[in-house]
């Protein structure tokens, strides 16, 4: 597996290398966001590790530019636990976020759990249609009646999450659990807006989406 660590203080990046390395992958370094956005143009990374607070490019704007290059997951490396900034990060594709001072043996934890949600997201390749609705799978690309739509990556995530248990209740818990992330400090409303949202994209398809009062939602056909 190839770990790109990005953060701009040296010891931070030492001292993950050598959990990264230890236990059997390759770890690229980069030093601000700048850098980092020129690295993911030319190489191809499995995680990236992103400090928020640098110099040049921070953290958040380079997770963007990124996202318009490669799909790559990242977890965010961040000094500020603010619930706004966590919800930001997810909002622009972020998948996992640490708040220092942590573990080295918790981030590789981590990284371990994104590669392989990230991974089974890759294996499943196809294009499922309900009456006007068209989901590429491999191409996160949605189509409305033959018109693309423009979802966020939570968005998406959401939907592929929702049609891949098609038919099963899913608590809104177990949405946080499972799309935002195993220690999102989140609530039922956090879930409840991304819903609407993904729903107003869908127009006349929301009704896929259905609402189980006191319980969740259910992709149901």
């Amino acid at each position: 597996m190839k770990v790109l660590i990005v953060d701009d203080e040296e010891m931070i990046r030492n001292v993950l290398r050598e959990y990264v390395e230890f236990e059997g992958n390759q770890a690229f370094e980069a030093a601000d966001g700048m850098e980092a956005v020129k690295l993911c143009r030319d190489n191809d990374y499995d995680i990236i590790l992103m400090d928020v607070m640098m110099p040049r490019l921070d953290g958040f704007s380079a997770v963007k530019e990124i996202k318009k290059i490669k799909d790559i997951p990242v977890i965010m490396l961040s000094a500020r636990g603010e619930e706004y900034d966590k919800l930001f990060g997810f909002e622009i594709g972020v998948d996992d976020y640490v708040t220092k001072p942590f573990s080295p043996k918790e981030v590789m934890a981590r990284i371990n759990v994104v590669t392989k949600r990230h991974n089974q997201k890759e294996d499943t390749g196809d294009v499922v249609t309900f009456e006007g609705l068209t989901v590429d799978m491999a191409g996160r690309n949605v189509f409305v009646d033959g018109e693309k739509v423009d979802l966020t990556p939570k968005e998406y995530e959401i939907l592929f999450y929702l049609i891949k248990n098609k038919g099963i209740a899913l608590t809104r818990e177990k949405l946080l659990y499972d799309v935002w992330g195993f220690d999102f400090y989140g609530d039922d409303r956090t879930v409840d807006t991304h819903i609407k949202m993904l729903r107003a994209n869908l127009k006349e398809y929301r009704k896929f989406i259905v609402t189980l009062r006191g319980v969740g939602y259910k992709f149901e056909v």
